[in-house]
């Protein structure tokens, strides 16, 4: 079955940087697209960035271009989010997601998901 572990998360403080990472197992990793979200206390998941199968293809939540970079290695099985210039707003639980097919923007459209990596910022 899919696996997806993500890691990277923690404490930092605002204007900082962190590397998510992603990695699957059970699965062809090139088979499958990947996708960012990422949940704040008290509110629904939103979408942050999403990858195509091979890399060839990204893109981003409109609020956040610029600062996050979402990137891949098939050969290691892994994505990963750069994300700099964190502010506040930034503090959520953060997700990836993978489907087989075209990447997304629409969380419905993942069918394997990891359980969540924290990231807080603090003033």
């Amino acid at each position: 079955q899919v696996q997806l572990v993500e890691s990277g998360g923690g404490l930092v403080q605002a204007g900082g940087s962190l590397r998510l990472s992603c990695t699957a197992s059970g699965v062809t990793f090139s088979d499958v697209a990947v996708g960012w979200f990422r949940q704040a206390p008290g509110k629904q998941r939103e979408y942050v960035a999403r990858v195509s199968r091979v890399g060839g293809f990204t893109n981003y939540a409109d609020s956040l271009k610029g600062r996050f970079t979402i990137s891949r290695d098939n050969a290691k099985k892994s994505v990963y989010l750069q994300m700099n210039s964190l502010n506040l707003e930034d503090t959520a639980v953060y997700y990836c997601a993978a489907r087989i097919g075209a990447a997304s923007s629409d969380a419905s459209d993942y069918a394997f998901w990891g359980r969540g990596t924290q990231v807080t910022v603090s003033s």
